[in-house]
């Protein structure tokens, strides 16, 4: 989720939910326990069988609405369901919470980062007789204010957090930080002070990377990323890259790529390359990133930067080669179906059969919709989503 300041790199609109996708009639569900609201599933693709059983697609809902939820797609019968928490877990009040801001899978359990709810909710997931998808079971909390994303290592859990209340203005002064949640307790044993609004973070060679955004500081913004010594746990250094900085994505080099947001007016978006080995910036890469996946030595991107001199986004895509920082190409989708895409929000790539995923956040509103194009690129399925379908994980055998 962006917040507020940063305008979502998208038209600004205020997420206001209406209704949702499930059936107002009481049915009986996947469960003997309880009978519940049954969520919708409908068929997508055709069955496939590799090393993975499905994916997960968490939609973060509009803010203020209580609306995130949990799909789930399901390789080996090709069917696409939406709302799989509510169906798990009747009795949870307010269902997952307010925006869904990411989704991990660490040690069997899923762990989604509800941002507005100030909490990451942990969840077993599994599959009963009578139910043909997976099941994620809720097993508790771990309460976190305003908190962003999460990355994990050697049985804990680090979570940034933005640790003061959602509130723009220029002289905020809440410096953000990263709990460190035992996964065994479900308790945060430690924090360590990182910057303003501290948004993705990767874990790379004993060290934790984490994007410092200031993004409510707005036009003061952060510009640094900030080390953490995973030893001590306490910050090292930071490391100057750009103002309003959001993803942080380790490749299989040791090196990681930062996405900056720019300030939506005279500077853009970009996407830059740090050494781990030095930390240091090694290269700018003159190119808008709102969100990026690395499969390989390939890394997926899509864009979509909001200008308040246009008025208008800019979309864009492209694949770069991490080893020598080349833009491949301007489009992984080349049947002309990315016209049909509003708003891409949400990206994911299988790491076999190399289909590319993509999701649609529309105007933020209404449903999204998931589309799914081969290696190809060229489209082959889409299926209706829940309100801002963001975050993917994939779900092994």
């Amino acid at each position: 989720m962006y917040n507020m300041a940063h305008a979502k790199q998208t038209k600004p609109l205020l997420r206001r939910g209406w209704g949702g996708l499930l059936l107002a009639l009481l049915l009986p569900a996947c469960r003997e326990e309880a009978e519940i609201f049954r969520p919708e599933t409908e068929p997508a693709g055709t069955p496939e069988h590799t090393g993975y059983a499905g994916f997960f697609l968490l939609n973060e809902g509009n803010m203020g609405s209580n609306k995130a939820t949990l799909d789930y797609y399901d390789y080996a019968t090709a069917r696409y369901t939406r709302n799989v928490y509510a169906a798990a877990n009747p009795t949870v009040p307010k269902e997952l919470g307010d925006v869904g801001n990411d989704l991990k899978l660490y040690g069997g359990r899923l762990y989604a980062v509800v941002n507005c709810s100030n909490k990451v909710e942990v969840m077993r997931i599994g599959r009963t007789d009578t139910c043909a998808y997976l099941l994620p079971r809720r097993i508790g909390q771990v309460d976190i204010p305003n908190c962003r994303y999460i990355a994990f290592h050697e049985g804990y859990a680090y979570v940034t957090s933005y640790a003061g209340p959602v509130q723009i203005n220029p002289e905020y002064k809440q410096t953000g930080y990263v709990a460190k949640v035992d996964t065994a307790t479900l308790e945060v044993v430690a924090t360590c002070l990182v910057g303003f609004q501290p948004d993705e973070l990767a874990i790379v060679n004993g060290k934790i990377y984490v994007a410092n955004s200031g993004g409510y500081m707005v036009p003061n913004y952060e510009n640094t990323l900030s080390v953490i010594d995973l030893v001590t746990f306490t910050e090292v250094k930071r490391i100057p890259v750009a103002i309003n900085l959001h993803r942080v994505r380790a490749d299989r080099h040791g090196q990681l790529w930062v996405t900056s947001r720019g300030d939506y007016y005279t500077v853009p978006s970009r996407l830059y390359c740090v050494d781990t080995r030095n930390d240091a910036v090694t290269d700018t890469l003159d190119i808008p990133c709102s969100n990026l996946w690395i499969d390989g030595d390939s890394l997926y991107l899509y864009s979509t930067e909001w200008s308040y001199v246009e008025m208008d986004n800019t979309v864009s895509y492209g694949i770069i080669d991490v080893r020598t920082r080349q833009l491949l190409t301007d489009r992984f989708i080349i049947d002309g179906t990315d016209e049909d895409i509003k708003i891409p929000y949400g990206i994911m790539v299988h790491p076999l059969t190399k289909d590319i995923y993509v999701t649609d956040a529309k105007n933020y509103v209404t449903p999204g919709t998931l589309y799914c194009f081969g290696p190809d690129g060229r489209q082959k399925w889409h299926v209706s989503t829940g309100d801002i379908p963001a975050h993917f994980v994939l779900v092994g055998r």
